[in-house]
């Protein structure tokens, strides 16, 4: 049987840049650092056919300088972030000059396909915003449950940010200007359209959302040093189940942050939004947390303003990775 040789350096660094050097796939390239596209919005800004700049795009992500993604029945491309490519990705995108009047056109195209998504994205919110607004009298203001999230993260310098059931992005909005890299996961394609607007308005290039399962996360051991599962457990049948996955993609030393519902007997939140869990003791997402591998760190109730038969009261938990490398050891504040 004779072995395929291993791709080298040097030839994926000649792949990349054979695949770079045509003019759709540079101005492409350029487009998608700017934002995660389809070929559909491609196709707008470009005015080139489908099947054209499908073909670019697949040679571009065979040499590892673009990025696929799917969601349902669509794909979505970025500029590849991590791999052998993101690099000479880097490179290129550095020498192209981006006042040249070709990428100006494309950047405006950009801009009208964007505001159409935003409008799309806003739609639906709108279509939906009472059914949030109702839950959100009913707890503490999210502007002190960000803080809670925040303080769980005292200590712990933030390099990548993977945050699970994301919704509208609001928790990578508020990481993602010091953060490296953030990532959103969540099942609802309509609520990752209304997070991608939200990231493209807030010019937060190093976020991502993408479509996937909790349990099924489509990352390898060791990938993230900071999670985030926010309002999440409440609607899922096995959260012991979400938390040990989310446990697998976590770095020695990393944090995981629970924030969700103390126990109560609001039982219309089963019929009209969908709650699995009426909320969860501490002890619970404690033990749920230490079954996982992690070491429990502290836990926080923060009780709605409005006191009332119907207030919920909202609970954080914490927990860091145990294990220890040596390399991490001084991405600790003091």
């Amino acid at each position: 049987m004779v072995r395929k040789k291993a791709a080298s350096n040097f030839d994926e660094l000649l792949s990349g840049l054979k695949a770079a050097a045509e003019d759709t796939r540079l101005r492409l390239l350029a487009l998608l650092d700017q934002a995660e596209l389809t070929v559909s919005d491609l196709t707008d800004i470009l005015g080139q056919s489908q099947p054209r700049i499908s073909r670019h795009l697949k040679l571009l992500a065979e040499a590892g300088i673009v990025e696929r993604f799917r969601e349902a029945s669509w794909a979505f491309y970025r500029r590849a972030n991590d791999g052998a490519g993101a690099p000479l990705a880097d490179a290129i995108l550095k020498l192209a000059d981006s006042s040249d009047p070709v990428f100006e056109r494309d950047r405006e195209r950009l801009a009208q396909v964007r505001a159409a998504r935003q409008a799309a994205a806003q739609n639906y919110f709108r279509k939906h915003a009472a059914r949030w607004d109702e839950l959100r009298k009913l707890h503490v203001s999210e502007a002190a449950v960000e803080a809670a999230v925040r303080e769980a993260f005292t200590g712990k310098r933030i390099d990548s940010l993977l945050d699970l059931g994301t919704g509208t992005g609001r928790i990578l909005e508020l990481f993602g200007p010091e953060i490296s890299r953030g990532v959103g996961i969540d099942l609802n394609p309509e609520m990752l359209q209304f997070a991608r607007a939200n990231l493209d308005r807030a010019g937060l290039k190093n976020c991502s959302v993408r479509q996937g399962d909790l349990f099924n996360l489509p990352f390898p051991r060791d990938s993230f040093d900071a999670i985030v599962l926010h309002q999440v457990l409440h609607y899922l049948d096995d959260g012991a189940r979400a938390i040990r996955e989310a446990a697998r993609v976590l770095r020695p030393g990393g944090r995981l942050v629970v924030v969700d519902f103390a126990p109560h007997k609001l039982e219309f939140l089963r019929d009209e939004h969908a709650h699995r869990r009426l909320g969860f003791a501490p002890d619970a997402i404690e033990q749920w947390l230490k079954e996982a591998g992690l070491e429990f760190d502290r836990h926080r109730e923060l009780a709605a303003e409005k006191k009332s038969d119907s207030a919920l009261t909202v609970s954080v938990w914490a927990a860091r990775d145990p294990r220890i490398m040596l390399a991490e050891q001084g991405r600790e504040v003091a």
